[in-house]
Formats: C-alpha cells, structure tokens, sequence
C-alpha cells in the first residue's frame, strides 16, 4: 500500500523533525469512569478517581527517585470523543500515566521495581481497562514539557499498514502545527506487543474549547485530515488531558 493524500496543499507542508528522543518509554493508560455512551465526552471525577490519582501520584515520585527514571508523569482526561467500533480496542483511558526512562534497554529494569508494581496494581483494581506499552519515540517535533498545565494529547493508531501510517503522521502532522499552532510532539512506536501501532503525545497552551474550535471549527479538519486518515485506512483515537 502506497501513501495517498487527498486535497494536498501546499499550504501544509510536512512536520519539521528533530532526530527521536534516545528514551524509553511505558505508556500506560486505563479506563477507569470514562463517559457514558450515549452522552457528553466527559469522564467522571468522583471521590474515589481523585484518591485513586493521587496513589499514582505519589507511586510516580517514588519511581522518579529510581536512576533509570528520566520522569514519571500521572494524566487524567477532560475529554474522550466517542470513537464507535472503528478499532478492536477503543482508547476510551481516562487515566494515563507516562514514564520516562534513560534509554529503551532500561525499561525492564524499571517494570520490575516495586513503585511500577505497585502503580499497575493500583489501575488494574480500579479499572476495567487496562494498556500497557513499552516504547521509543519514532517522530519528533519537539519533546513535551510536563512540568507546567496545558491540553495534552494522546493519539492512539491503528492502520492496515503501519508504515504507510507513519508517513501520513508527518503529514498530518504539519496541518496541525498551522493551524492548531502545535509547536511539540514525541511519536511513540511500540516495543513488542501492543494494541496500536504508535501513540501520539502533545502539548498546547491553549484552552480546551480554543483547541476544539481550532480543529472541528475547520473545513480542511475534515477534507484533509479525516479524509486523509479515511484514504488510509487509518484511525487515529485522540484524548485530551490534564496533568493529575
């Protein structure tokens, strides 16, 4: 399968890359009070979520005190858009914790610490979904800053044909950073199993319904970035968070 771009412009240009993060990554995510369906996009804040993320909050301290943690960051969602039956595992994660590692041969290390035990153990009690994947960051515009609040982004991939998705992502990539103003963004790509071929990660400055009306509020969104992914027989399942 060859790449095939509809309503091209040069208006978009591909994304300006930087050479990947030498990271490893364990994006782990679960579904925890994700909206109801039918119903507004927004997941549950209960009582027991908010002591729910402040245990893993406190379990990625402790994991960011081990010397092969680069960083350790707890997100919860503020909007999760229905997603139907588009993909066998629809990312409906309310809840998603990120950590960093010095480099992919340290995640190993880091998956058997007591704090990461205890961190999956947590979400696994709590959750009626969970994903776990370990990564390398395949795609870089810019890495994300996750020390200050902004929208964050998880992007989660499936496609008949990975490669071909990946060429798209830069592609897609360069409409956001016009129009959106998208100026970061770490691609991680799966080590061994997962259920997608690569989760995006981002950051804006903006406030949700600016970031919203930036994207569904324009034609070329839906001619050329969902028309795109549609061409390409690939779906992308985005979630906005929050820092914890």
């Amino acid at each position: 399968m060859e790449l095939a771009i509809v309503n091209p412009s040069p208006k978009w240009p591909s994304a300006t890359l930087r050479e990947p993060l030498p990271y490893g990554y364990i994006h782990v995510a679960a579904v925890v009070e994700p909206p109801r369906q039918p119903g507004p996009p927004f997941p549950g804040r209960s009582e027991r979520k908010r002591a729910l993320l402040a245990r893993l909050k406190a379990l990625a301290a402790a994991l960011e005190r081990l010397e092969p943690v680069v960083r350790a960051t707890v997100y919860r969602a503020v909007l999760v858009p229905p997603i139907g039956d588009q993909a066998p595992h629809p990312a409906r994660f309310d809840v998603a914790v990120l950590i960093e590692t010095g480099s992919p041969n340290e995640i190993g290390e880091v998956q058997m610490a007591e704090p990461y035990r205890q961190l999956v153990d947590a979400l696994h009690a709590a959750a009626g979904d969970v994903h776990v994947m370990a990564a390398r960051n395949a795609r870089l515009i810019a890495d994300v800053d996750k020390s200050r609040p902004g929208i964050f982004l998880f992007n989660h991939f499936t496609a008949d044909d990975p490669q071909v998705a990946l060429e798209l992502w830069d592609r897609l990539a360069g409409w956001y950073a016009v129009e959106t103003g998208l100026e970061n963004s770490t691609l991680l790509q799966p080590i061994g199993d997962a259920d997608y071929i690569f989760v995006n990660h981002a950051r804006w400055d903006r406030s949700l319904p600016r970031l919203l009306l930036e994207q569904f509020g324009k034609r070329s969104f839906w001619t050329y970035v969902r028309a795109n992914l549609r061409a390409n027989r690939t779906v992308a399942m985005p979630v906005l968070y929050r820092l914890a």
